[in-house]
C-alpha cells in the first residue's frame, strides 16, 4: 500500500498577529512549519507533500518535499485537502496521512501509528483528544468536502463506522496565536 505524508501550509495564519506569517515565525531556533515537515519527513513515508498557498515557504522547506501550490487556499481548507488528494490519485498512492504545519511536536512516531492502520480513517489520540495526523484511505477520498474549512472531520462525524482512534505519543499543540508561540517556545 502506498502511503503519502501530507503537511497542509496553505492557510493565512489570521489569529496570529506577529511581525510575519506564523510558518515562518521562529520556534525554538527554526521557522515553524520546518518542525511539521521535518517530523513528517523523518516517519519514512515513499513521499511526503506540503500544501503551500499564502505565503511562499520555498525558502525554508527541505529539498526533499513535494511542493503543491493550493491558488484555492482563500476558500478554506478542504481545497488544501483536495488538492494534496488529486495529486496522491493522480501518482497512484493508496493513502494519505494528512497532519498541519502548524503543529510542531507531532513526532514521526504518530505519523507512523497512524499510516499503519487498515481502517479507512485513522485519526490520532493524544491523552484522549482526537488531532491531526489522519490517514484518509483512498476509498473515503469522495466523500471529503470540496471547499470550507471542513475536511476529514465532517466524514468521520458522518462515518464513524469508518473511524479508527489510534493512541500517539507526543503533544498535539498549535501554535495560532503568539501567546501560543509564547507559552510553547
Amino acid at each position: 500500500m502506498r502511503t503519502a505524508a501530507v503537511v497542509l501550509a496553505a492557510g493565512s495564519a489570521s489569529r496570529f498577529a506577529g511581525g510575519q506569517h506564523k510558518l515562518l515565525t521562529d520556534f525554538r531556533g527554526r521557522p515553524l512549519v520546518v518542525w511539521a515537515v521535518e517530523q513528517a519527513l523523518a516517519a519514512g513515508f515513499e513521499e511526503t507533500l506540503v500544501v503551500t498557498g499564502a505565503v511562499d515557504l520555498s525558502g525554508v522547506l527541505p529539498t526533499e518535499v513535494t511542493v503543491i501550490e493550493n491558488r484555492r487556499w482563500s476558500e478554506g481548507q478542504a481545497t488544501s485537502i483536495q488538492a494534496a488528494v488529486g495529486w496522491a490519485r493522480d501518482d497512484g498512492f493508496d493513502a494519505v496521512v494528512i497532519g498541519l504545519g502548524d503543529q510542531p511536536l507531532v513526532p514521526p512516531e504518530a505519523w507512523k501509528a497512524v499510516a499503519a492502520s487498515s481502517s479507512p480513517i485513522a485519526v490520532a489520540t493524544f491523552d484522549g483528544q482526537r488531532r491531526p495526523p489522519t490517514r484518509l484511505a483512498a476509498s473515503v477520498w469522495p466523500l471529503l468536502p470540496l471547499e470550507g474549512d471542513q475536511g476529514a472531520r465532517v466524514v468521520m462525524t458522518g462515518n464513524p463506522e469508518l473511524v479508527e482512534a489510534v493512541s500517539c505519543v507526543g503533544q498535539a499543540i498549535d501554535i495560532d496565536t503568539v501567546e501560543d508561540l509564547a507559552r510553547w517556545s
